[in-house]
């Protein structure tokens, strides 16, 4: 099963080309223009083992807010295309994730009706050239785009360890909801679709 997906985006504030992987290997090539968004994609590309790429030309004079959304919103379209009918996936999970004094809770539905939860604060504004808050913007828009219910907590005293904690969580949890469940050969819900 090829559970892969290529998708871009051109808006007059950013222009994205992305390629993923569902069941990759945890490789990443990453190019935000946002050091440490970089980073986070590549962090969540590894723990999740997605192989991904990114290339986003953003309006980064004005911010970092559209290149982090738009990038988030594309990833998530990426995730909904690449699963397809999601026949076989587990569907549910949850997944604790600390980093030194900072631990993420994430729990996961790749049920098709995209809601979001956020419980918890960054400690700094920001982290380099990255708003913290931010990170929880990227959980909302790619839970969104990829058709998720998602709920997720954040405590800390650093928000480096925070928003690395997250983007973590999320691609773990991400990672075990996808994965194909051998004994199942349907669509995980008794309706039949997700």
């Amino acid at each position: 099963m090829d559970r892969t997906a290529a998708r871009s985006r051109e808006t007059a504030e950013t222009t994205i080309d992305l390629t993923l992987d569902v069941d990759g290997e945890g490789d990443a090539r990453v190019d935000t223009g946002i050091g440490f968004y970089d980073h986070m994609l590549e962090s969540f590309a590894k723990h999740g083992l997605f192989d991904l790429t990114v290339e986003c030309d953003g309006d980064l004079d004005i911010d970092d807010h559209h290149t982090v959304e738009d990038v988030a919103l594309v990833l998530g379209g990426a995730f909904e295309e690449a699963l397809g009918d999601k026949r076989g996936i587990r569907r549910f999970a949850d997944r604790r994730v600390p980093l030194d004094e900072a631990v993420a809770s994430v729990v996961v539905d790749v049920s098709g009706r995209p809601l979001f939860r956020f419980d918890g604060e960054f400690s700094e504004e920001r982290v380099g050239d990255f708003t913290s808050v931010m990170a929880r913007h990227f959980a909302r828009s790619l839970s969104t785009e990829a058709g998720l219910t998602c709920h997720a907590e954040v405590t800390g005293e650093n928000a480096h360890h925070e928003v690395e904690a997250l983007f973590k969580a999320l691609a773990r949890c991400l990672d075990d909801a996808t994965r194909i469940d051998e004994r199942r050969s349907d669509t995980p819900s008794t309706k039949g679709e997700l």
